[in-house]
């Protein structure tokens, strides 16, 4: 058997062979002529019908065929003229039988070939891989879709052993398939192949086993078709699923797969739709409660029957109403998502377990496209108990550190009042004992007794708008703000601390700038922040030798801020306690509380202003204090 659908030979032989058979049937009739012979010659006119025939060319074999009997016809009546020879006609009968019956035979093997040649067209034109080989397992048939997959050309693989080019690898062992092959006659299976360049395919293979009028076998038609990309992808489908499935039972997350098909046809069934959706579910709860049942659950892994109670995916199922409890309202919130075409829906509520006990758990619903016809819902339910708890115990801290906090701010209140109270009661103590002193003299100098018990007066008031200041901030007043002369201020606060100044031999010079503007706030906080810096710089140089001087310098910067600063010449502030000597409760003094300085900056930004220090070791402490100008009164 030859690959038939190659034609027989090309333009050129097709001309060699009909001039080789017109020589060869003039060589005949020139024999049969001039040769005394008396044989039948012009039978070898059959030979030149074979050589045409060999072209596959119908009309070259009939042409042959006429010319042969023409040849041999005229031939006789040149030799033997009319004469009713018996023995030479009947030779040139014979001759002409021998032609015609020459001519039949090649016409029908020109036919059976042109089909046989169609079908091996047709066979070209599958897109399947299709040969044929013999028992021996020898090609001799490949169509173009072989060629085209497997790499090899026809030419290259006509007489080669299929096995062995393919390197074919069977589902079973050979002889078992070939023993299959010739009991029913045909074979299915799939087999792995090579190609030309090495690549491995998978093929659906087909086997047709071929017979002759004897029942003998005589080939097989192998039919093969690549399933290679199939087979990947099937394989990974299949990896997919095993993964998902290893995500769905190990998971320490709850997941539960829905089938929301039904929910989707009686939520298409209502009367309504979009924004009135919630509303008219809201007065029906019948429908939402006959939904569930319509939310068919495909699916459960281990993490969500564990969290419910249940021991198998049937007992969670089974008991999926009692787990959502009456009145829930997270279903009907995830019935309008879904409806409204959401693609993720998350909420938080109660799971109840089959032992009872209620389960507080964050949840995720993912609804498939539309066009996946809601096959797949994916519920996710994480178990939030600990965080529940965690959150608890963090209220319970915030509350005992809330209490802490009131209990620091009472502490930090009550020094607040008795620092700020104790310098009035101190000064109304000293005041009173110099009254005293000039009462007990021989001659008691009543001018001074009145000036004093001024100061004892004076000293008491302050205290007592101390104390008026205190219980208006605990009552939530809003602060007094007042047109103040920062002269004024300053005279009233020198005057103050002046014992205080003169008992520890302490200088103060004031330095005011004339014309300043007036600044808004309040009378008594003011003097108490002027008073405190004063009063810390001169109990600083307390017991220094040398001179002891504050100097107060007062003044404007760029026309819109009040300058103060209030400058010792006391031993200064070692660099690491600046950090920290606005700090409340921190102290360098001995016996001191660490809160004036606090207050003081308090003070000065509640008044939108800014209090700093600048200290250098043995050369005194400055600070610095500045206050916002009145607007209606600021400088140009």
């Amino acid at each position: 058997m030859t690959n038939l659908d190659r034609p027989t030979g090309s333009s050129v032989s097709r001309a060699g062979l009909q001039f080789w058979s017109a020589l060869l049937a003039l060589a005949v009739f020139m024999v049969d002529v001039l040769t005394p012979l008396q044989g039948a010659v012009a039978v070898l006119y059959v030979v030149t019908i074979l050589l045409a025939a060999r072209t596959n060319r119908r009309n070259d074999i009939i042409v042959a065929a006429i010319g042969c009997a023409a040849l041999t016809i005229t031939a006789y009546l040149l030799k033997h003229d009319l004469q009713p020879i018996a023995s030479p006609a009947f030779r040139a009968l014979v001759s002409l039988a021998a032609i015609a019956i020459t001519t039949l035979l090649a016409l029908q093997n020109h036919a059976a070939t042109n089909r046989l040649a169609a079908q091996a067209r047709l066979l070209n034109l599958s897109h399947d891989m299709i040969f044929v080989r013999d028992r021996a397992n020898v090609i001799n048939f490949w169509n173009k879709a072989a060629e085209q997959t497997y790499g090899w050309s026809a030419d290259e693989a006509l007489g080669q052993l299929a096995d062995k080019l393919l390197r074919t690898s069977y589902p079973d062992r050979r002889e078992v398939i070939e023993a299959s092959l010739l009991d029913t006659g045909r074979w299915e299976g799939r087999v792995e192949q090579r190609t030309k360049a090495g690549a491995a395919l998978a093929v659906d293979a087909r086997w047709a086993l071929q017979r002759d009028h004897l029942g003998k076998p005589v080939g097989v038609l192998e039919t093969h078709t690549d399933v290679t990309d199939r087979v990947a992808a099937h394989s990974a489908l299949v990896q997919s699923e095993q993964r998902y499935r290893r995500m769905f039972d190990a998971s320490r997350i709850g997941v539960a797969e829905e089938d929301w098909s039904g929910l989707r046809t009686a939520l298409n069934s209502l009367p309504t739709r979009g924004a009135n959706l919630r509303d008219y579910l809201a007065r029906h709860p019948d429908f939402v409660r006959n939904a569930r049942g319509l939310a068919r659950i495909i699916d459960v892994n281990p993490a969500l029957q564990k969290m419910a109670g249940a021991g198998s995916s049937a007992a969670f199922i089974k008991n999926v109403d009692k787990l959502l409890g009456e009145g829930n309202r997270s279903f009907l919130d995830a019935l309008v998502a879904f409806a409204e075409g959401e693609r993720f829906h998350e909420g938080e509520t109660e799971l109840v377990r089959l032992d009872g006990h209620k389960v507080p758990v964050l949840f995720t619903i993912t609804f498939p496209p539309q066009s996946d016809e809601d096959h797949n819902v994916l519920i996710f339910v994480v178990d939030i108990t600990e965080r529940r708890q965690a959150q608890d115990a963090l209220l319970a801290a915030q509350a005992e550190l809330a209490h802490a906090a009131r209990v620091a701010t009472l502490g930090e209140l009550s020094a607040s009042i008795a620092h700020e109270v104790n310098q009035p009661l101190a000064a109304i103590v000293t005041s009173g004992e110099a009254g005293l002193r000039w009462l007990r003299r021989d001659v008691p100098d009543l001018q001074e007794v009145t000036t004093t018990i001024g100061h004892v007066v004076a000293q008491g008031r302050r205290a007592s708008e101390i104390v008026t200041r205190i219980r208006t901030f605990l009552k939530k007043a809003p602060p007094q703000r007042d047109m103040l002369q920062i002269g004024e201020i300053i005279e009233e606060a020198t005057a103050l601390v002046a014992r205080e100044l003169a008992k520890d031999e302490v200088a103060l010079t004031v330095e005011a700038q004339h014309g300043l503007p007036p600044i808004r706030g309040d009378r008594v906080q003011l003097q108490q922040v002027l008073i405190n810096l004063l009063i810390n710089a001169g109990q600083a140089m307390s017991g220094q030798p040398g001179s002891r001087t504050i100097t107060l310098r007062v003044g404007s910067e760029d026309g819109e801020t009040l300058a103060i600063m209030v400058q010792d010449s006391g031993p200064g502030i070692q660099p690491d306690d600046l950090p920290r000597l606005f700090d409340p409760f921190f102290t360098t003094k001995d016996g001191g509380m660490g809160m004036g300085l606090a207050i003081c900056r308090t003070t000065v930004e509640a008044h939108g202003g800014r209090l700093s220090v600048a200290s250098t070791p043995g050369s005194g402490t400055t600070f610095h204090l500045t206050l916002p100008l009145s607007q209606e009164h600021a400088l140009p």
